[in-house]
């Protein structure tokens, strides 16, 4: 049985849904006088007569009462209170959070495949894209890489880690604990550098590096502290060595140059060297500085290059002993590599190294 509501609305539906009878055209003559209705200009004998015109004769659906209808309506709008307990778990229905068993059983095996597949795509991706790589060579190398073909200088010991931004090697020569970060930051940099089985890599003798030496606590008991140098790593970068000692650079030290010269008279075989030199940045450094002595030699081996990433290899060292600086007072060192492929710019800090030495 319809109710009150679905009347209402199916009263309207009708009442609309009619097309409006349009009134037929008159003439002016009848519109002047009508002899079908007896009425003038529209108007019957009756109306003329100053009598309350009819009502047209239209019909329209009877309106329910508003109380009835709006009620109705708000039932039928209002929503049924929400149960969060029954949410989860709907005895009558026998669901889950909306789902019955095989509503979840469908839903699972869709999502385990959906991401069974995804996952396994991956692991193809992954797969493919390692094969293209070497776990020993890199696949971008000098020009192609980010390193470039300019390899840069090291030295160890750094400074403490929550002052990493800072390069002053800062002790007091006759305090053990003052120094002591820093001997210790040495053993720790040099614990590699063992002999390697023959045959295999090149050898670092570290008993050439006397007295830079940890049995010496490397010098710096003495106020004459050791400072070790690396070449950064290229890999497949080949040097170009100055081995001969008339075509050495202009901006080259005239104690290098010296050096360079005595090698080639007494020691040619090593001419295939990469150089180094440390001096003081300033003239002020420079006369501060002191003496300064390389070990084993000045400079890398040649036979280390080119950097093929081998088992066990070890980067070759230079240790730099400063024998007599000069005390209570900050050095600015700058020590630099030297071949022919190696550029130096002090701002970018290109084929050379920068720290300061203080001892109290």
């Amino acid at each position: 049985m319809p109710t009150i509501t679905e009347d209402c609305i199916d009263g309207f539906q009708q009442y609309y849904s009619r097309p409006p009878e349009r009134p037929k055209k008159k003439s002016l003559k009848q519109m002047v006088y009508d002899s079908e209705d007896n009425s003038y200009f529209g108007r019957s004998i009756d109306s003329w007569a100053l009598r309350k015109p009819t009502e047209t004769n239209m019909s329209k659906p009877v309106p329910m009462s508003p109380s009835f209808a709006d009620e109705d309506l708000h039932n039928l709008r209002k929503p049924k209170p929400f149960n969060f307990g029954q949410f989860l778990y709907n005895a009558e229905d026998g669901t889950v959070m909306g789902r019955d068993r095989s509503s979840w059983a469908k839903i699972g095996i869709f999502y385990v495949a959906f991401y069974g597949v995804l996952a396994a795509l991956v692991a193809i991706c992954m797969w493919a894209f390692f094969q293209t790589l070497d776990p020993r060579i890199p696949k971008w190398t000098l020009d192609r890489s980010l390193i470039g073909t300019n390899p840069g200088l090291g030295f160890r010991p750094l400074p403490p880690v929550d002052n990493v931004e800072s390069t002053l090697i800062w002790y007091k020569g006759t305090q053990h604990e003052n120094y002591k970060h820093w001997t210790d930051s040495l053993d720790d940099f040099l614990a590699v550098y063992k002999p390697p089985p023959k045959g295999q890599v090149c050898d670092v003798d570290i008993k050439s590096w006397s007295p830079c030496t940890k049995e010496n606590n490397y010098s710096y008991h003495k106020s004459a502290p050791c400072i070790f140098l690396k070449l950064n790593k290229i890999y497949g970068w080949i040097p170009e060595y100055y081995n001969d000692s008339q075509d050495l650079p202009e901006s080259m030290p005239l104690s290098l140059k010296t050096y360079i010269g005595e090698v080639q008279k007494t020691q040619p075989h090593k001419l295939n060297t990469i150089w180094v030199s440390c001096e003081g940045e300033n003239p002020a450094d420079q006369e501060n500085i002191g003496a300064v002595n390389y070990l084993p030699i000045r400079g890398f081996p040649g036979y280390f290059y080119p950097y093929q990433n081998s088992e066990g290899y070890l980067s070759p060292l230079v240790a730099v002993h400063f024998q007599r600086p000069k005390r209570g007072i900050i050095i600015n060192v700058e020590c630099k590599a030297w071949a022919r492929n190696i550029l130096h710019d002090r701002k970018e800090r290109i084929g050379s190294v920068h720290y300061e030495l203080l001892i109290d």
